[in-house]
């Protein structure tokens, strides 16, 4: 191991630590919502002479970004930034860029998604995934740090290419998008259930999640996000053929890899064709939606461990 490896390591480990904090941080954010929202019933009732508690609780006004909410986003840039480090590092010290296995995969995988979240917080309100988000990162890290970790190892000459640039790129930012669309395809189905059936043990989820958008605009954003991550999809299977041809003299050749990044694309195209075309709404395309994300760690998680084939040897 070389000293840019193991400043690589320490950096990562680092980077887990705070993104250990930021999640207990969104999680208090997300768990004082109840609170935050009732002050704000009380305001409204105070203002309104004919209203009453009950229906100014019932309204869907989300209530101002709170101290840990901020403290939380400020927590994930700076585990980010230290990931980013990280990573590069790896980069530098192998000489290439850092996606030639299964750990370089789950380190620069887990950097982009988190970077497609902070990208959409720019233009969009979705602090409220934050526990989400960090939460799948700690796990996918933990996995790579324990189970994938290989040292610095020169690159496989089928990976010699410009396309590994361009098919891995784009798979990695398909991927951020599908994850964060699974994110809200999660919460909406949450906000279903507490909606539909008012238990006593689900009061506090559905005051926490009384400020959040409504199921269907979860819905259709989720849809919108997913439909992004498709297209991105669908060029990473096209370059993925391109490169195969390069590299080994077919387009197509029913690897288990390329067989389940098929099945990948079939349930995201059926996902978008059911909500668009067959009305496909509400639990059951939060479902497809899932399902497609699911397809998507098996690719990965499964498929490149377990299967043998022409990318066993890489994360790719």
């Amino acid at each position: 191991m070389t000293s840019l490896d193991s400043l690589s390591i320490l950096l990562l480990y680092s980077a887990m630590s705070i993104y250990a904090f930021s999640f207990v941080t969104f999680a208090v954010d997300l768990a004082g919502r109840r609170t935050r929202i009732l002050k704000a019933s009380k305001v409204l009732v105070s203002a309104s002479a004919n209203g009453t508690y009950r229906d100014a609780e019932d309204r869907e006004s989300p209530p101002a970004h709170s101290r840990m909410g901020r403290i939380g986003l400020a927590l994930l840039v700076l585990g980010w930034l230290l990931h980013l480090g990280a990573t590069v590092l790896r980069g530098v010290d192998a000489g290439r860029l850092p996606w030639a296995n299964m750990y370089e995969f789950s380190l620069t995988g887990t950097l982009v998604i988190i970077a497609v979240y902070l990208g959409l917080l720019v233009r969009l309100e979705l602090r409220y995934l934050g526990t989400f988000v960090t939460g799948l990162m700690l796990i996918l890290l933990g996995i790579a740090a324990v189970r994938y970790y290989v040292p610095v190892a020169p690159l496989q000459p089928a990976l010699q290419s410009y396309w590994l640039i361009i098919h891995v790129f784009v798979a990695l930012v398909a991927t951020g998008f599908f994850a964060i669309g699974a994110a809200l395809s999660v919460t909406q189905l949450l906000h279903g259930r507490t909606r539909s059936r008012q238990r006593p043990q689900l009061r506090g989820l559905s005051a926490m999640l009384r400020g959040l958008p409504s199921a269907d605009q979860l819905e259709t954003l989720a849809y919108r996000i997913n439909l992004v991550g498709f297209i991105l999809w669908t060029f990473t299977l096209i370059a993925g053929a391109i490169w195969a041809e390069a590299a080994w003299g077919r387009y197509w050749g029913w690897d288990t890899k390329e067989v389940w990044t098929f099945i990948v694309w079939v349930l995201y195209a059926g996902y978008i064709h059911a909500r668009a075309t067959r009305g496909w709404q509400g639990t059951r395309s939060a479902l497809l939606g899932l399902t497609g994300f699911a397809a998507v760690l098996f690719n990965f998680g499964v498929v490149n461990v377990f299967f043998n084939g022409l990318h066993s040897y890489s994360g790719l």
